[in-house]
């Protein structure tokens, strides 16, 4: 595997308008090599956009960046030998079959009629198709289809991918399956620059993660990092009756109770220290605790804080 030390990609600077508003405004990324860098933001954030600028799809009004150690103004032809792109929509043939849509790929890709035929029956293997490979492809699944599209752009074996938001639509099972194909492409050194509306995703893949929002990144860093940034971790005590219940809640003022469910929510970090330090002021008064339950802050806390939306705007598309 390729040294996580080397950047894949450098970004600085980037702006992007259209007409009077503003997309992009001077955006700076530097994505090391074989990880997964997720961008999240809100509807509108710029996140496409700074995908179709780094993959050569659009040109950016300034700044400058390198995909692969090759600038995207000099240097477009060997950025796109470099890079395969999915997009948030299947870019497969639904009459032709799954073989044929490899196969045209792999003539685009100038393989050679060997070579491209040894890579497909490759990708077909890889990607749980060989069944389907001859049927067409209107009759695949979504998933199957969301598979194939990710494998017609690694018929040119990439070292960059962009995926936005490569599970759109799928099921848990077949979202999970794209997530395993994705951990295995880095684990062979690709680097990955993904875009999702689903921040579970970017918390399970990412190694580091930026919010995007109005064109300007707000924050970067890992899952983890990233949750230590707000408040909102909590202890939920649970309690056989509401003896129990009423003792904890006198005992700890800064509880919100819940008499229906007979349990305290207690505001902590989440760590070991102060779990301790909760249960041991429990167990010096004499009240026991029938069970429970610590929870931190998720990247939606993080997403509802950074960008002030509330719940029903949490949807992250473009």
């Amino acid at each position: 595997m390729a040294s996580p030390s080397r950047p894949a990609i450098v970004a600085t600077g980037l702006r992007k308008s259209y007409g009077d508003k503003v997309v992009l405004d001077g955006i700076d990324l530097e994505i090391a090599e074989g990880t997964i860098f997720a961008l999240l933001g809100p509807n509108g954030a710029g996140k496409t956009t700074t995908v179709q600028i780094l993959s050569t799809l659009i040109s950016a009004d300034g700044g400058d960046a390198l995909v692969g150690g090759h600038d995207l103004i000099r240097e477009p032809d060997a950025v796109r030998a470099l890079i395969g792109v999915t997009g948030q929509f299947s870019a497969v043939d639904n009459l032709l079959t799954g073989r044929e849509n490899l196969s045209l790929m792999a003539d685009l890709r100038h393989l050679g009629r060997a070579a491209g035929r040894r890579r497909v029956v490759e990708l077909l293997e890889t990607f749980d198709l060989t069944e389907a490979a001859d049927k067409p492809v209107a009759t695949y699944s979504g998933g199957m289809r969301r598979r194939l599209d990710l494998a017609m752009t690694l018929v040119g074996d990439p070292r960059v991918i962009f995926l936005d938001e490569p599970t759109t639509g799928l099921d848990p099972r077949s979202r999970r399956a794209m997530w395993q194909i994705i951990r295995d492409l880095v684990a062979d050194g690709v680097t990955i620059l993904l875009t999702t509306q689903y921040l579970e995703e970017a918390d399970q893949l990412a190694s580091r993660i930026a919010f995007l929002d109005h064109g300007r990144l707000i924050a970067e860093g890992s899952p983890h990092e990233l949750k230590r940034l707000i408040p909102g971790g909590h202890v939920v005590l649970q309690f056989a009756d509401h003896a129990g219940l009423d003792s904890a809640a006198g005992l700890l003022a800064a509880g919100t109770r819940d008499d229906a469910a007979l349990t305290l929510q207690v505001p902590s970090d989440g760590g070991v220290g102060s779990l301790r330090s909760l249960l041991d002021q429990l167990d010096r008064a004499s009240v026991s605790v029938a069970g429970l339950t610590v929870h931190g802050p998720d990247l939606d806390d993080v997403f509802l804080t950074l960008t002030g939306r509330p719940d029903n705007e949490r949807a992250m598309a473009r």
